[in-house]
């Protein structure tokens, strides 16, 4: 579905949700994911759409452009120089307006229909869950991917404890407040679980819907989401290492 060039309205006055999305070269799944977040949302939360477009060479950010005067809820940001997926969200999370975050992949992979599911799992949650994070229970990618997300899910369970069985959902809702406080790194994105942890904070894993990339290809290797992996998970087992949280009161 792709967003209703004939919708009427203006820019929500105060959204309830953001929805970040980051893309590079994603002219051919942009379009048609906005028209499926407005399906999945529109009624059901005062909401904006925050795309952040990083330095994409193809039409990308033309189409996002085109599509603003059909779709108030619809925002706009671009990088001036490329920077990568976890720069684009957190600058997409401070562009937001709304106190609660929702991300999706730019590439179609996520299902915005669960977005109504995920914002139901934290009506129903205590206060101290700032995290639910999707969980691809029937992942649709290559088998070579899905054998290497095995193991380094594996791994990271192990060494991090965060008891998340799938971290690189892009599918993800959390308080925009508890994510501006965490350390910020690249590639942190992947690592959301166990730094909210490290906050603090509890999380929670929902299942989700994963789908066939709807155009163009992916921009990870197995081998260099690998290498880089390998020092950004040394690195957050250091952070929780050496992390130190003391409650306090203030005297009347």
């Amino acid at each position: 579905m792709r967003a209703n060039p004939s919708a009427q309205g203006h820019r929500v006055s105060q959204p309830q949700l953001s929805v970040v999305i980051p893309a590079f070269n994603e002219e051919g799944n942009v379009l048609t994911l906005l028209g499926e977040i407005v399906a999945a949302l529109r009624g059901v939360v005062p909401f904006e759409v925050v795309f952040v477009d990083d330095c994409s060479r193809d039409g990308t950010l033309a189409l996002l452009q085109g599509a603003k005067a059909g779709t108030p809820e619809l925002r706009v940001l671009a990088h001036r120089q490329q920077s990568g997926q976890s720069t684009a969200i957190r600058n997409g999370v401070k562009a937001a307006r709304a106190p609660w975050v929702a991300t999706l992949d730019g590439d179609g992979q996520n299902d915005p229909a669960d977005l109504p599911k995920l914002l139901a799992a934290r009506d129903a949650g205590p206060a101290d869950v700032k995290l639910y994070a999707g969980w691809r229970v029937n992942r649709q990618d290559t088998g070579s991917k899905k054998w290497a997300s095995k193991w380094a899910n594996a791994i990271r369970s192990r060494l991090l404890r965060d008891a998340t069985p799938d971290t690189g959902c892009g599918t993800k809702l959390f308080e925009r407040a508890a994510f501006l406080e965490l350390p910020y790194f690249d590639h942190m994105h992947r690592y959301l679980p166990a730094l909210m942890q490290r906050a603090g904070w509890r999380t929670v894993s929902v299942p989700v819907n994963h789908r066939p990339r709807g155009a163009g290809a992916s921009k990870y290797t197995n081998l260099g989401r690998a290498l880089v992996g390998i020092r950004d998970l040394m690195g957050v087992a250091w952070l929780i290492k050496r992390s130190k949280r003391t409650d306090i009161r203030e005297l009347e």
